[in-house]
């Protein structure tokens, strides 16, 4: 796996100064400086698509960006559990958060392009991968920006892991809680992501 970007929290890199179009996804093949969006004093989240939808997550939980690359597959795993791959020695779960919320194609699949990556995660002490269909930028986003989440009855969806909406730019940004997901009894990692006692 290729390193796209190694994500440093609570660092923000100058936005570009050409006033050229970013290209398409997360475009850190061509351009290094990081695209930071500012506003008055918030949180930052990392921002990227799932299907037609964009989602954020809180930065601090996000430790690095690479290039997608098939995983070992592990049998009898659920369908969003892709497989395992080897991180600089640890053994890292990736999850397919496409096929987690259902954002697939008619057929039923997801594509796989130069667009799709790994945003690797540092969740309760524990490292691991979640694919997505590309990476936008970072945005740090003030309280007056996230509204909560609407409350829908949970048969028919299940908004727990949604800790707010923002209102940017005329698009709706749906805010997660990452860390909660990954360590959710239902995703099955909950065991791995019991931190190591020191």
């Amino acid at each position: 796996m290729d390193t796209l970007q190694a994500v440093a929290p609570q660092t923000a890199a100058p936005a570009r100064a050409d006033n050229a179009p970013a290209p398409s996804g997360f475009g850190m093949r061509q351009n290094t400086a990081r695209q930071v969006r500012h506003v008055p004093a918030g949180r930052e989240y990392l921002t990227f698509r799932l299907g037609t939808e964009e989602y954020g997550i809180d930065i601090l939980k996000v430790q690095e960006i690479r290039s997608y690359e098939p995983p070992t597959k592990i049998a009898n795993a659920p369908a969003y559990l892709k497989g395992v791959v080897n991180l600089r020695g640890v053994i890292v779960p990736i999850v397919d958060l496409r096929v987690k919320f259902n954002c697939v194609n008619d057929d039923g699949q997801t594509d796989i392009n130069s667009f799709t990556v790994v945003i690797v995660l540092n969740v309760k002490g524990r490292v691991v991968g979640a694919v997505v269909d590309s990476v936008s930028d970072v945005m740090q986003l003030s309280e007056q920006m996230i509204q909560p989440a609407p409350e829908m009855s949970a048969s028919i969806v299940d908004t727990t892991y949604i800790t707010g909406i923002a209102n940017v730019s005329e698009r709706l940004l749906i805010l997660m809680d990452i860390e909660s997901l990954m360590g959710s009894a239902e995703m099955g990692l909950i065991n791995s992501l019991t931190p190591t006692q020191q």
